[in-house]
């Protein structure tokens, strides 16, 4: 068998070399506890979260891996972050707007939610309290099965508020945030009401208004309006008779809503049609 020249064998070689550093550098491998991005809005509130998600992996976690008692990172990795897009409030306690670091320092009745300045820290390692925005006492409540994957996330939506939620193995903690969305929005919706602009947001104003219980005389007076652009928007004098039954007047919200019955009988869309039926004789049957 003929060997190959001497050049050539090493020439092969720093490929085979090669070819192996490149195929290595491709190589990729899950992360242990992955990185993760909760983004939400409560309100006119934008809110991120953005933090790394650890598993049980069979281990104890609270009083274990994660100690009672300690300034903790809460998830994995370099420290979470939260934004708030507005001031919010967390248990009652005022935040301003800003992106912060997120601990937490986790106890068997009670947690303590730290809310600090944003220093792009790794883990808690170097955790200052003097950089302490605020500190939050929330309890922790027994979850009914163990979640295997550290979970921050946001549930009871409102308009103003929402709940968000630190949730690993059978513990969940609860944090409840509020915004102010009417002290926001109020003085917008009256500027837009009163200006020269033709069109104007005649039913979301109104049923702002009648949402958050607010002044119900202006919140028909802007559905009429609405009512008036668009006379067979049986939909329309339905919500009409919302604010009707909400401002105490019975006979009226019946009127109306009997008169949206009979609007929407004569749609030509089946389904549009049954819906509204059934929501007016609804209302009407609370009313009497």
């Amino acid at each position: 068998m003929t060997s190959l020249p001497r050049p050539v064998v090493s020439l092969i070689a720093g490929l085979v070399f090669a070819t192996g550093l490149f195929a290595q550098a491709k190589l990729a491998f899950p992360d242990a506890s992955p990185s993760a991005t909760l983004k939400q809005r409560v309100g006119l509130t934008d809110i991120e979260v953005n933090y790394s998600r650890p598993g049980i992996k069979g281990r104890e976690i609270f009083g274990g891996l994660v100690p009672y008692d300690q300034v903790w990172r809460t998830g994995a990795n370099t420290a979470t972050k939260i934004t708030f897009s507005t001031a919010v409030k967390l248990n009652g306690t005022a935040i301003p707007a800003g992106t912060y670091e997120l601990f937490t320092i986790p106890g068997k009745t009670e947690w303590t939610v730290i809310i600090h300045k944003n220093m792009s820290q790794w883990g808690a390692y170097s955790y200052d309290p003097k950089n302490d925005v605020a500190r939050i006492k929330a309890t922790p409540v027994p979850n009914p099965t163990a979640v295997e994957t550290f979970t921050i996330d946001t549930g009871d939506l409102r308009d103003e508020s929402a709940t968000l939620s630190f949730v690993w193995d059978k513990t969940r903690v609860p944090v409840k945030l509020e915004v102010d969305v009417v002290g926001t929005l109020v003085p917008q919706i009256e500027a837009a009401m009163a200006s020269a602009e033709p069109k104007k947001p005649y039913v979301p104003a109104a049923m702002f208004y009648l949402d958050h219980n607010l002044d119900l005389t202006k919140a028909l007076a802007w559905m009429d309006a609405a009512i008036a652009a668009q006379p067979d928007a049986f939909y329309l004098v339905y919500r009409k008779a919302l604010i009707q039954a909400k401002a105490g007047d019975k006979a009226g919200a019946i009127a109306t809503a009997k008169a949206s019955m009979e609007a929407a009988a004569k749609s030509p869309m089946p389904s549009l049609r049954d819906e509204y039926i059934h929501l007016n004789e609804a209302l009407i049957a609370r009313l009497k």
